[in-house]
């Protein structure tokens, strides 16, 4: 009896899994795996007339022939890393100080100044920053008004500028978990490795770092994933010879009104990013579960 009863609930607990579940199964094939499959079926065709279809690797074959497609791929994706590794140098400090000398008020506050730029959207933040480093800008400005510069100070359109945007815009994308992993460590771990004789080198090497992998992971593959797909800020703050892939993609979809090759050249990106993510947490020895847990 009391068998048949706890199949009966194990079966009762299983169905009302699935059915919370349901709808996110649902919003992830409707929304992700579906798109991504017929993103893929369109990049496998070529047209032959009005309405007319063939299979074809016709469009990735353009994307290899053509140096200029290649080139903005590659430039893309070590950008994109560079840009993620600048975050991360950047954002640990300010997490773990957040974490751990800041208590109370204090570091709600900090928190909160982290995320007082992010209640306007990405376009306007641009727009801000190319107000600050444009010729006639704020910056500028300030240089000639100090004697530093003789002249108006062009700031805008290089790779520079972009690395500035890509970080300011992805911060918060890796603080956030950062924050909330060093929150976990035990304050008494760090103090024991400094009784022990470590320096502060040593300390964050072996005892920080190793507790904060998860976080720096999932910080890492959220702020890749967006810069690797950016597409205001490198081409706003980078102009027209920005050479980012989103606008290749763009310039397909939009401009020659060719689905076939826009889709060709999103799946590569596609497969780009799942690739160095995939060998991002090998180097990281963290799984994708670990990392979104």
């Amino acid at each position: 009896m009391s068998n048949g009863t706890s199949v009966k609930g194990g079966g009762t607990f299983c169905f009302g899994l699935l059915l919370l579940a349901f709808p996110l199964l649902l919003w992830l094939f409707l929304l992700v795996v579906l798109p991504h499959i017929d993103l893929f079926l369109v990049s496998m065709r070529e047209r032959i007339s009005y309405g007319k279809y063939e299979f074809s690797l016709i469009n990735y074959i353009e994307f290899f022939s053509e140096p200029l497609y290649w080139n903005t791929y590659v430039r893309t994706a070590v950008m994109s890393i560079f840009a993620t590794f600048l975050t991360l140098v950047i954002g640990f400090p300010v997490s773990y100080y957040i974490a751990k000398f800041m208590r109370g008020k204090g570091k709600n506050v900090l928190f909160l100044m982290c995320l007082i730029p992010f209640w306007v959207s990405e376009l306007v933040r641009t727009f801000g920053w190319m107000i600050l480093l444009r010729e006639s800008g704020v910056v500028s400005n300030f240089l000639q008004w100090s004697g530093i510069a003789d002249g108006p100070v062009e700031m805008l359109y290089n790779d520079a500028t972009i690395m500035v945007g890509l970080v300011y815009t992805s911060m918060l994308f890796m603080i956030v978990p950062l924050v909330s992993v060093l929150d976990s460590l035990d304050d008494s771990l760090i103090e024991a490795g400094y009784d022990l004789g470590g320096n502060g080198f040593t300390v964050t090497r072996d005892i920080v770092i190793p507790h904060a992998m998860p976080g720096i992971a999932s910080g890492c593959i959220v702020v890749f994933m967006l810069t690797l797909g950016n597409y205001l800020t490198p081409n706003l703050l980078g102009g027209k010879d920005s050479l980012w892939f989103t606008e290749q993609i763009y310039t397909q979809f939009i401009t020659r009104f060719n689905w076939e090759s826009g889709s060709a050249f999103g799946f590569l990106l596609l497969v780009l990013s799942s690739l160095i993510v995939w060998v991002g947490l090998k180097l990281s020895k963290q799984t994708l579960s670990e990392t979104v847990g």
